[in-house]
């Protein structure tokens, strides 16, 4: 097992690669959007997105990023999902992470680091995900659509206009979305708003800003959608560790 550690500016983007390892992205500072065929994930403070091996993918930062990784041979992995997923970090693995990296190689021959490695194994087969992710159609019409939406999350217009706009009626565009993304385009719509305004509040912007930005058309609504889907506030699912619940 390897690890790695860099500092990036806002805005800063790696283009989209692969690894031969299975991957873990750990965010101590700064919001990091993962972007692959399947879908966009983002990863805030204290969370985690784990990569599988092969897996094309890119990387931005929102605000400064302070970025943690581990490489994992496939053979240590294998027991852990063949898919990407964004997870909680407790304060254990945050820990473990952060010694991973200072030691950059460990050794499973070496009994102390094969205890490091094992430890951060047994913690990713405990953690929980969460739901940040926004799944990438497949079908030109769909993805036409989801692209529109995820440039301009303020769009007024509703699925019916913005259909035809597309190639595609109302009913074809709800079932591909149904289909491909396992949602219902509403539920793909609300999750684009929330990840954008994520990514704004990571920039510096205000709550408010933020929200507004995301196409919320007030404050209060931009917090309750946050509230139910990650069980806290915006401030304090991007806040330091010591005042978010994990």
């Amino acid at each position: 097992m390897a690890g790695g550690s860099w500092e990036f500016e806002h805005g800063y983007a790696i283009r989209q690669h692969s690894h031969r390892e299975d991957q873990l992205l750990f965010a101590s500072q700064g919001v990091m959007t993962v972007q692959t065929n399947e879908g966009v994930w983002v990863v805030p403070p204290m969370r985690a997105v784990w990569i599988p091996a092969e897996t094309a993918h890119g990387v931005s930062m929102s605000g400064r990023v302070s970025m943690r990784t581990l490489y994992f041979q496939p053979n240590l992995s294998s027991t852990l999902p063949r898919h990407c997923l964004v997870t909680n970090v407790s304060s254990l693995l945050r820990e473990l992470i952060l010694h991973a990296c200072q030691l950059r190689t460990l050794r499973r021959r070496v009994a102390p680091e094969r205890h490091v490695i094992e430890l951060i194994l047994d913690q990713l087969r405990l953690v929980d995900s969460v739901p940040v992710q926004l799944p990438e159609p497949h079908d030109s019409r769909a993805r036409k659509l989801a692209n529109l939406l995820r440039a301009n999350p303020q769009e007024p217009r509703q699925l019916e206009t913005l259909s035809i706009e597309c190639g595609a009626s109302k009913r074809t565009m709800q079932r591909l979305f149904a289909d491909e993304c396992g949602m219902s385009f509403s539920r793909w719509r609300q999750r684009a708003r929330l990840i954008h305004g994520i990514q704004r509040l990571a920039e510096g912007q205000s709550v408010t800003n933020a929200a507004l930005d995301a196409g919320y058309s007030t404050t209060s609504a931009f917090i309750s959608m946050v509230r139910r889907q990650l069980g806290t506030t915006p401030t304090r699912y991007l806040g330091p560790a010591d005042r978010r619940q994990l």
